[in-house]
């Protein structure tokens, strides 16, 4: 008997029984998405359909792209990648006069693969001109419930955690999250006009009993804490939204009126599953410059390589109108509320492993 291939499974995704077992999954992933579309119809959002071919994948430090190249009909060659998000794109649309824009797409993640994480997945994004990213806010509060009520669950789970879908989000900054699962001041490493502190936030984890290498960066140290104290703790019972990140962590989010030091950014967490992120979009163009390159700075540091930034973009954003806008993973969505365990349960095609 011949021995399997490591990269050819015994029971692929498109053996009959395999598909059996997925296909109820599947199903209500379909009525989810269905349901969200015609909540955003019954608001007067248009669905747009943004190309995956972009100049830019992006720009943050740690997002990695998938690479390929255009060919011309003279064979001269130029560089593109797959987006790992639509954000340049539909950004473009508000440029060009939209107002109230959503859309399902196909994204693309190098690095990325596990039980919540697949190197091609759908993100819903929507944007709202003229109108807070608190109200981004509701819209995740009402997508939970939607979700649930479309599939019949009374509660989503993971991983032993379990939430209300319909119970109003925990709303959370991260200023408040810091002392209440670390005992950390985060603040107190930020000035006033946003530079950070590492000297400060070092002691602070010191202080907490927390331990960190001599060499991390500040940004290094505040995703050590999120990461190891925070975000474990977010989304018990009812759903967390965490907002008022640090306007080093900003990507592309403005910053508050109310505090130079953190910006107008929240993140959606349910059963400790990050599903969405959300910004006060940022329109100042050479703001937004500096972060791209400080950005790619820190990716060239880490990785050794770089992306470009996207000049139509930033023209565009010049003209862009004060918008807010938000991302939330569907597949994690449709997990939650059809109670899968991985990712693969609500993909109807996952991309075959290639990688031992």
């Amino acid at each position: 008997m011949t021995t399997p291939s490591p990269l050819s499974p015994r029971s692929p995704w498109w053996s009959r029984s395999s598909h059996q077992d997925r296909r109820p999954f599947l199903i209500g992933r379909n009525r989810v998405q269905t349901a969200l579309r015609q909540w955003f119809d019954s608001r007067d959002f248009i669905e747009v359909d943004t190309a995956t071919l972009q100049v830019s994948p992006g720009n943050e430090t740690h997002l990695h792209a998938f690479a390929t190249e255009a060919i011309g009909m003279d064979g001269n060659r130029a560089p593109l990648y797959l987006h790992t998000s639509p954000e340049f794109a539909a950004k473009k649309l508000l440029a060009a006069g939209e107002e109230r824009i959503f859309t399902f797409a196909h994204v693309y993640r190098n690095r990325e693969r596990g039980p919540l994480h697949h190197p091609e997945f759908t993100m819903l994004e929507w944007y709202r001109t003229a109108e807070s990213y608190a109200q981004l806010m509701g819209d995740c509060a009402a997508f939970l419930a939607l979700a649930a009520e479309t599939t019949g669950m009374r509660q989503f789970s993971f991983r032993g955690m379990t939430i209300d879908p319909f119970a109003d989000p925990e709303r959370l900054t991260l200023a408040e999250a810091f002392a209440r699962f670390a005992g950390i001041d985060l603040l107190s490493s930020i000035a006033g006009n946003g530079e950070t502190d590492r000297q400060s936030l070092a002691a602070e984890l010191t202080r907490a009993g927390m331990r960190h290498a001599a060499d991390d960066s500040w940004s290094d140290l505040f995703s050590k804490v999120l990461v190891d104290k925070v975000e474990p703790n977010l989304g018990r019972d009812r759903a967390t939204i965490l907002y008022e990140y640090p306007v080093a962590e900003a990507a592309l989010a403005r910053p508050s009126p109310e505090d130079p030091r953190v910006a107008e950014r929240f993140e959606l967490y349910a059963c400790g599953v990050e599903l969405a992120n959300a910004f006060g979009e940022l329109t100042d163009v050479a703001e937004q410059r500096r972060r791209f390159e400080h950005d790619m700075a820190e990716k060239a540091r880490i990785y050794g390589e770089t992306y470009p930034i996207d000049e139509d973009f930033l023209s565009a954003l010049a003209v862009m109108p004060q918008a807010s806008g938000a991302a939330l993973g569907f597949d994690r969505l449709a997990m939650l509320a059809t109670g899968a365990s991985r990712i693969e349960q609500v993909l109807w095609a996952p991309v075959p492993e290639v990688l031992p």
